[in-house]
Order: C-alpha cells, then sequence, then structure tokens
C-alpha cells in the first residue's frame, strides 16, 4: 500500500464508519491498515482499552532485563555534535535525534507487550514491539486533540520534578514543539487553541521512575471530517515531536545525522472504532531483526542542549513499563 492508496482508504472507511486499525513508519514508505474484523493474527494492539486481547495470559512476575548495550559517549558525541552544528548554522531549531542499542533479552517480547503498562501497545510477531505513552492525536465529537511529549528527568534525582519544569532548555524545547504541532493542527482544524500547556506526569519502568511534561492542544474539525480521515493524518506526518522544526529541513538533517532509516520506530499508529478516532506516536520501541533485539531511543536537540546530558535522556529512555 503506498501513502496515496493509504490516505484514500482512511477516507473511504472513515465515511462508511468501518472500525479500522492502521500505522505508518516514519518514512511514510510502508503504510498499513486493516478494518478491525480482518487484523492479522501475528498483530496484537491495545489502545487505550480497546485491543483484540480478550483472554491475555499470565506471565511470571520474574524481573525483566532488557541489559542494553548503548554507544559510547564518545560515538554519540559525533552525532550530536553534527545536529548542533546544523542548529547554531540555523537549518534547524530543535532536531530529534535517535540510536539504537542492542539488547540481551531474557524474556520475549510478547511476554513484555502483556506485563507493560502502557496507554498504547502494539506487537508484530518477529517484527517489533511498542508501548507508547505519547498521544498522536484523538478526535472525538468534532474536535482533533494532540498531546506533544518534550521533557524527561529521572524522577530519583532531588526536586526532579520542580527542576524539569524550570530548565530553561527543556521549556524552550517544549514551546517549540507546542508551537509546530499548533500549526500542523492548523492545516486541518479551525480555532487552535494550547488548552494545557506544559504538565507532568510520572512513568513507572522496570528500573527507575521518570517525569515527562505535555501539553493539550485543540481545534475544531468541519462536518464532514470522517470522510476526510486519511488526508488528516497523512498531512500530520510526520509527528513533530519526534522529528523537529522546520520540519522538512530537520528531517533531512536526521537522516544524514543517522544514518539509517527509522521504519516504524516514530512512526504512528491508530484505531477509529466507527465515530472517534484515537493514534500514538511509536516511541518506547524494540525492534526485532532475526533473533536479535535493539531499543530505539531518542531525544530533542537544540542550541542549549549539551551533549551528556541527551546522551543520559537517551539512556534514561530505554525501559519497559513493568514494576
Amino acid at each position: 500500500m503506498t501513502i496515496s492508496e493509504f490516505e484514500l482508504t482512511l477516507n473511504d472507511w472513515g465515511r462508511k464508519q468501518i472500525p479500522f486499525l492502521f500505522l505508518v513508519d516514519f518514512e511514510m514508505e510502508k503504510p498499513c491498515a486493516w478494518p478491525l474484523s480482518q487484523v492479522p493474527d501475528d498483530i496484537l494492539f491495545s489502545m487505550n482499552g480497546i485491543s483484540n486481547v480478550t483472554d491475555p495470559p499470565h506471565f511470571p512476575l520474574t524481573e525483566i532485563k532488557l541489559n542494553p548495550q548503548p554507544i559510547s559517549p564518545d560515538e554519540y558525541d559525533s552525532q550530536f555534535n553534527f545536529v548542533k552544528k546544523k542548529i547554531l548554522l540555523g537549518d534547524s531549531y530543535l532536531a530529534n535525534l535517535t540510536i539504537k542499542t542492542p539488547l540481551d533479552l531474557n524474556c520475549t517480547l510478547e511476554e513484555i507487550y502483556f506485563r507493560a503498562n502502557a496507554s498504547y501497545k502494539f506487537w508484530w510477531k518477529e517484527s517489533f514491539l511498542v508501548f507508547s505513552p505519547e498521544t498522536f492525536v484523538q478526535i472525538k465529537n468534532k474536535k482533533i486533540f494532540s498531546y506533544p511529549m518534550k521533557g524527561t528527568v529521572d524522577a530519583s534525582l532531588p526536586n526532579a520534578e520542580v527542576m524539569l519544569m524550570q530548565d530553561s532548555k527543556e521549556l524552550s524545547e517544549h514551546i517549540t514543539i507546542v508551537d509546530l504541532i499548533r500549526n500542523d493542527l492548523s492545516t486541518v482544524s479551525a480555532n487552535v487553541q494550547v488548552t494545557k500547556f506544559r504538565y507532568s506526569e510520572k512513568i513507572k519502568t522496570n528500573t527507575k521512575d521518570l517525569y515527562q511534561t505535555s501539553s493539550e492542544i485543540a481545534g475544531d474539525l468541519p462536518e464532514n471530517y470522517v470522510s476526510k480521515l486519511g488526508t488528516i493524518i497523512v498531512s500530520l506526518l510526520p509527528a513533530g515531536s519526534i522529528s523537529g522544526a522546520p520540519k522538512n529541513e530537520t528531517i533531512k538533517i536526521i537522516k544524514e545525522a543517522e544514518k539509517r532509516t527509522r521504519g516504524y520506530y516514530t512512526g504512528v499508529m491508530g484505531i477509529f472504532d466507527g465515530q472517534n478516532l484515537d493514534s500514538a506516536v511509536m516511541i518506547r520501541f524494540i525492534e526485532q531483526v532475526s533473533h536479535r533485539f535493539y531499543y530505539r531511543s531518542g531525544g530533542g536537540i537544540t542550541s542549549q542542549s549539551e551533549a551528556r546530558k541527551e546522551y543520559q535522556e537517551i539512556v534514561d529512555k530505554i525501559y519497559v513499563p513493568v514494576y
């Protein structure tokens, strides 16, 4: 399915109020969509309570160990310095830089799927697992909502939440993304407003707790929005929170710095129940290649970023929300 076919298919299913599941990769080269009645057997999903599993299996409550082997700080520095140079030259204001970390798992991805506590989960057998805390867009009652997530800190640090909220770099990064998402939503909706700015949430993980900050942005959709669901989704891709600003130029910088495709990592997945749409950014992502596993993690780089702090953030994000 091409991205054009994907757009037309979702528009048609929305108009006919056919419930469906979808996902789109970061490069928008491998979009997929299925009517909910035809989701393949090798896929498991759970989106804010809507799931294709009615009788989940039970696993022993043993400790899940990822045993990550992240790149060295020096190796990260070379990518970081490339991105920051582009920012200082004015080619970008904010760029999301990601890394790929080998894991030595002591369990299966299926077990992590069932034990993970996350609003959005998706497991594609022998391909990947995602347990995302970040909403992309929600559509309900003729309104569209987005909840960009930017800013992370180790919750065990002294005054961690206050430190995060008062960090000038994190504030600048968050403002940039909120402004980008507000502009994106303005292309598909009217009366766009930031209805809740920069609130913090604690996320519990298998190794440590984290504080993360989000905002809520909302807009009014036209009367015939259900017949334009595919167009709305495609118009907003890729998600601003995992690309950067300005979006098109920053994507070029990301591709040059990372030197690999992201695939479904940092893409978007979602569900339409016949009336409302809910979707997530595919972060907190474990990729399977043959019998090897890799965790994909990243963070936003600005002119105020420091390499060691950014490196620590992407390492902190190598976790599973199992506790």
